[in-house]
């Protein structure tokens, strides 16, 4: 099929950007965004990870601009609390790991746990990435000089935003001043024939209709495409969220998104610059959504918190099984969804957007490029969820009857039936650990997950086996790579020293705010 004329159904941020995305990359094309007038949107994905910053170079937005109207911030890492066990934590931080003078690549590091079990597993980033010295010490900087090594500002860093100012900032700024025609108008009725969608309320047509509808998917529901559920890998399908004032704003801006574990799911904490972003992430199968939310509520811990706002929401995670169905094609919510936890929401937003206009190049759609697009975005998605599903199936937590049941999850029969895939999920998880030894520097999180949760890809006994080596010759041979990770580390402090504290940054370069401290 010819596609010169494409209508987007549904706005918020989702919507917003499949219109940005095209108009960007087919400005001969005739763009529509359509969105009823009433609808809220779901207000997730306030938190980001670093690939959106290829979907801001690839429009040419300027962050210092969309930042200052939506609220937001740079962001360094995401920051996992009480997940491996009450008390412990460790941070994902984005960016390049450090592997200059190792010996075993990031296998140092379990050397020196072995030799000193009392290090915290923590250490594992601060002794690899140099951007953590920066989230210690909750400063920021551009590197310009490359005084902080290897530290590469712009691919470093993601946001926290209000994502429905996001979507606001999208149309205002970008969307309509390039042409894209907006309509608000409700959905009323669907007309359809065998090339799928003929018009909407009997007078809209397009020749590619989007659906960012939301949950209920109202477009590609048309067609009846079964939905593959995630709810046997991911045991969460509700959330409270709410919006908290600063206490202490010095101290509580931070540059890293915590995700703290609690009784029967998890709180993520999102600073933005003149509020936080907060919200309970929980499984109704083993609380009701009154107690879910006095749950909440005492973890906030504030004397304040009979006067929040908190907004239930229902999750539905997994994807549909066909993505583009006839002429039209899913993005966003009404496509799939796996949970928040890693910031993929907005995610899974721009890379199913880039497979979207890779398929859409040649101008003409066949089916082919159709099931491309579907085969690419399960593959992302899939890969994303599992990665996600790493987080639950390495916790040691059992002190509540959620815990004690994720514990005893079965996984896919790939896994222990080493049946190969293409995706970096769990089988290559456990691949790396027993056939390899080591977690590969492949640009993804699962070598700092598996540190913060203790899975160590080697151990004492490994080492002295495959070496033939005593205990006392191993630490003779690796000492010199755990002196090295220790001064790399202090040397990453000292040069932080320098830097502007977090909010001082904010205030100088995206805010233009006098210091005040």
């Amino acid at each position: 099929m010819d596609v010169n004329k494409i209508t987007v159904v549904g706005g918020g941020s989702a919507g917003w950007m499949t219109a940005a995305t095209l108009i960007k990359a087919f400005p001969n094309k005739e763009i529509t965004l359509i969105e009823s007038p009433d609808v809220p949107t779901v207000g997730v994905g306030e938190s980001t990870i670093s690939q959106i910053r290829g979907w801001t170079t690839f429009l040419g937005i300027d962050d210092t601009e969309f930042l200052k109207h939506t609220d937001g911030i740079f962001k360094l890492s995401i920051k996992f609390t009480d997940f491996y066990r009450k008390g412990e934590k460790f941070h994902y931080p984005f960016g390049p790991v450090d592997l200059e003078n190792t010996r075993a690549n990031l296998n140092d590091w379990w050397f020196k746990k072995e030799f000193y079990p009392e290090t915290p597993n923590s250490d594992y980033a601060d002794c690899y990435c140099p951007n953590m010295a920066l989230v210690n010490a909750n400063k920021l900087t551009y590197n310009e000089n490359n005084d902080l090594p290897l530290f590469n500002f712009k691919r470093d860093t993601a946001y926290h935003f209000d994502a429905t100012k996001f979507g606001l900032w999208l149309k205002e700024h970008y969307c309509l001043p390039r042409g894209v025609k907006h309509i608000q108008e409700d959905i009323q009725s669907i007309e359809t024939d065998e090339d799928g969608i003929k018009s909407l309320n009997k007078k809209h047509t397009a020749d590619l209709f989007i659906d960012c509808t939301g949950f209920k998917s109202l477009l590609l529901s048309e067609f009846d495409v079964p939905f593959e559920s995630l709810s046997n890998k991911l045991p969460n399908n509700k959330a409270w969220a709410t919006r908290i004032p600063y206490k202490n704003k010095e101290e509580e801006l931070k540059p890293y998104t915590n995700c703290t574990a609690i009784e029967n799911g998890w709180v993520w904490n999102i600073p933005l610059w003149n509020r936080i972003g907060t919200g309970y992430v929980y499984s109704d199968k083993y609380v009701s959504d009154e107690q879910a939310l006095e749950e909440f509520k005492k973890h906030l811990n504030r004397d304040d918190v009979d006067e929040l706002q908190f907004k239930n929401i229902t999750m539905r995670t997994g994807i549909h099984s066909r993505l583009f169905v006839k002429n039209v094609a899913a993005v966003g919510l009404s496509a799939g969804f796996i949970e928040p936890l890693e910031s993929n929401g907005l995610f899974t937003v721009h890379e199913f957007l880039l497979e979207l206009i890779r398929n859409l190049r040649r101008g003409k759609v066949n089916q082919w490029d159709k099931d491309n697009y579907t085969s690419a975005c399960k593959r992302i998605f899939y890969q994303f969820a599992e990665f996600v599903g790493l987080h639950y199936a390495l916790t040691q937590r059992d002190d509540t009857p959620y815990w004690r049941e994720n514990n005893k999850r079965v996984y896919d029969e790939n896994l222990y039936d080493l049946k190969g895939n293409f995706m970096k999920g769990y089988l290559y998880a456990a691949i790396s650990r027993f056939a390899d030894y080591q977690f590969e520097n492949d640009g993804g999180g699962l070598h700092f997950i598996a540190a913060g949760m203790n899975w160590a890809p080697t151990d004492l006994f490994s080492l002295q086996y495959r070496n033939q080596m005593t205990e006392e010759e191993l630490f003779e041979l690796y000492q010199s790579c755990i002196e090295n990770l220790e001064n790399k580390k202090r040397n990453w402090n000292y040069i932080v020293e320098r830097y502007k504290s977090n909010i001082e940054f904010l205030k100088e370069n995206i805010y233009n705010e006098n210091s005040t401290t």
